[in-house]
């Protein structure tokens, strides 16, 4: 059994390899990458992309990186392409073939079928003098010395530049199409991260209570509005409910250290001025934003006009509800 510091060393030197040939392929980015990108996007079809043995998994996450950032991509496996699979291509394609050696007997044998689609095809190869790289119309270069397998067989650093090379091509089509953190959301609805992109003040509010008190509002009937509507907090307002403060908890027990008689108190007495404000139409991550910011646990929602009626609040307990913590 080797001894935990050999273990560590062989790790940092996978590492330190694969490290060394993401900086070397960022050299090889040229202008049939550059062709093959502008290509993409003015396609009518799809991209469709494929590749055997573990080029055909890292494919299959390529695929899964377009498809969220806005560009159709469909994933074909080599071996299945020639038993009917070969019928997704469409003339108005792209596909995408990945394979390190570019000349393995599957890619062969699809090459001269998918040249008679009408398709266009880019190889991501790590030979560049292959026979899939010389059939291209567009070379993805992933050109590395060796793999990080001792051996230099196991598909280790070849299969780390290609996902990384997938990666940029999608990036570089995120960037050319003017895609939108709104876009992605319209992509994943679901889950923490849906939400953090499309929920807003708006969805979450009116499931609170309003507590609200005038600027000459007593001290009694404070306590009692903050307590009623359990939301450790009252926004102060004048007659025509603007906005003039925030009264909290912590405002009550400050105003027991401060006043020796409570008698004649009024809401304008004990509130601070100038709360921190969301509008309804603001994202729900910008809500959770502020409170972090200002280690408070709740803002007051106002219109968007001059008037800034108050309108309700979003407490941090909504967030927690909505998995956006």
């Amino acid at each position: 059994m080797l001894k935990a510091k050999n273990l560590t060393q062989i790790a940092q030197k996978v590492l330190q390899q694969e490290s060394a040939a993401l900086q070397q392929i960022s050299n090889y980015i040229d202008s049939s990458f550059e062709a093959c990108v502008n290509a993409i996007l003015e396609l009518r079809g799809r991209v469709v992309i494929t590749g055997i043995g573990k080029s055909a998994i890292v494919a299959n996450k390529i695929v899964a990186t377009l498809n969220s950032t806005g560009t159709p991509a469909l994933f074909m496996h080599a071996a299945d392409a020639i038993h009917g699979d070969l019928g997704m291509v469409q003339k108005d394609d792209l596909v995408i073939c990945l394979s390190k050696s570019g000349n393995t007997p599957e890619i062969k044998v699809l090459v001269p079928l998918l040249k008679r689609t009408g398709a266009l095809m880019a190889a991501m190869v790590c030979n560049t003098n292959s026979y899939l790289a010389r059939q291209a119309d567009f070379v993805l270069n992933a050109t590395i010395e060796q793999e990080a397998c001792p051996n230099n067989l196991a598909p280790t650093t070849s299969t780390t530049v290609q996902m990384a090379l997938g990666d940029a091509l999608a990036v570089c089509l995120v960037e050319a199409r003017g895609f939108t953190s709104q876009d992605f959301a319209r992509l994943h609805p679901g889950g923490a991260l849906g939400k953090q992109l499309y929920l807003k003040v708006s969805d979450i509010y009116k499931e609170n209570e309003l507590p609200l008190v005038f600027e000459e509002d007593s001290l009694k009937d404070t306590i009692v509005e903050i307590s009623g509507k359990r939301l450790g907090a009252a926004a102060v307002v004048s007659a025509d409910r603007q906005l003039k403060g925030i009264i909290t908890d912590g405002d009550l027990r400050r105003m027991l250290q401060k006043y020796d008689d409570l008698r004649g108190l009024k809401a304008i007495d004990l509130m601070s001025a100038g709360p921190k404000t969301v509008f309804p139409s603001d994202y729900a991550v910008k809500a959770l934003q502020l409170m972090q910011e200002n280690n408070i646990s709740q803002l007051v929602v106002v219109t968007e006009d001059e008037a800034r009626e108050v309108v309700g609040f979003v407490h941090i307990h909504n967030l927690i509800k909505e998995g956006i913590i």
